[in-house]
């Protein structure tokens, strides 16, 4: 019997456009012969339907249902593609676990952890993960220039703690350009993380469950004509990604282990996707998204391709695993 899968997509969040995207892609991907695919589309001010007709129907918060031609129906799983709040933060997750929903992301407290830059890198500390130097930020706090200058030095980046595409992210040379990015940063969270600019070969490494064993798939090298990976480069065609990266074999191997190290280490499932930069010929992680991008040109399902697993395949992939943690 066919499986009914809820794509929810959208979320609250700037992302959202692009997790329309990603969703739709999963919708187009599916095998249908397995499952009925229902895009869910979740915004602050409603929860609907959207059938291909466009028809909007309101989902039951109650139960996570709807109703469709005078017929309830409920779903056996959910396929994530929120990217960003509310889905890649732990509010989803936990909403699903309590009405025992199976779903393709990491649990709750996984989520909530590794959205939050701050804390994900305090977490991954002392199992010796390298990372740039940091100085955080809240709303509020005295912005003591000096301070952040002795921290972390110039150049430097002033990020949003909360935030995924590059949102809210600028690269600052000087004292007098830190309150316009501050600023900037604000105003997609309320705290804010400030790293020293590290400069080296930076890639991306997408690690995976698939077929039950945790994989590391072909690392992507990332050549930005911008000044940095920003939203351009990332989805506007200023870069270039190159699948496989040009590492040593040396290099690709320590990345690897530490890629596959922050994904046990933070118990995590599904899908995700670490950022890393070379220092000193050493990896230094910078973030992880466990909601990354899932269309056709997105770094992880290239990095899927490089590795012999088609689209159907990853998602298929995706919802079995998590029937079989959550069965």
């Amino acid at each position: 019997m066919k499986k009914n899968i809820a794509i929810i997509m959208g979320g609250y969040s700037s992302e959202y456009l692009i997790s329309l995207k990603s969703g739709g892609v999963v919708y187009d991907s599916l095998p249908k012969i397995s499952y009925n695919a229902y895009c869910i589309h979740i915004f602050k001010d409603k929860w609907v339907y959207v059938a291909e007709d466009l028809t909007e129907r309101p989902v039951d918060k109650a139960d996570f249902s709807i109703n469709v031609a005078g017929s309830k129906i409920n779903f056996d799983c959910v396929f994530n593609a929120i990217h960003g709040s509310p889905g890649e933060d732990g509010l989803m997750q936990a909403y699903f676990e309590l009405l025992s929903i199976p779903h393709t992301s990491c649990s709750m407290y996984q989520a909530a952890l590794t959205f939050n830059k701050r804390d994900c890198l305090s977490a991954l500390k002392p199992y010796g993960i390298l990372a740039a130097n940091s100085y955080f930020l809240n709303v509020g706090d005295a912005i003591d220039s000096t301070a952040i200058e002795k921290a972390v030095g110039f150049p430097c980046f002033v990020k949003a703690n909360k935030a995924g595409s590059s949102f809210g992210v600028t690269k600052v040379y000087s004292k007098a350009d830190l309150p316009n990015a501050i600023e900037t940063a604000f105003k997609e969270d309320d705290e804010l993380i400030i790293e020293s600019f590290l400069d080296g070969t930076e890639v991306s490494v997408g690690v995976i469950r698939y077929k039950g064993e945790v994989t590391v798939l072909p690392i992507t090298e990332i050549v930005t004509e911008n000044d940095f990976f920003d939203y351009e480069a990332k989805y506007l065609g200023k870069s270039k990604e190159i699948t496989p990266a040009r590492l040593s074999t040396a290099q690709e191997t320590d990345v690897r282990k530490v890629a596959k190290k922050i994904y046990e280490v933070l118990k995590l499932d599904g899908f995700s996707r670490s950022e890393f930069i070379f220092k000193d010929n050493k990896p230094h992680f910078l973030e992880i998204n466990t909601i990354p991008g899932l269309t056709k040109e997105s770094i992880l399902p290239q990095q899927a391709s490089q590795a012999g697993i088609s689209l159907p395949d990853l998602f298929d992939n995706a919802i079995r695993q998590a029937l079989q943690k959550n069965p």
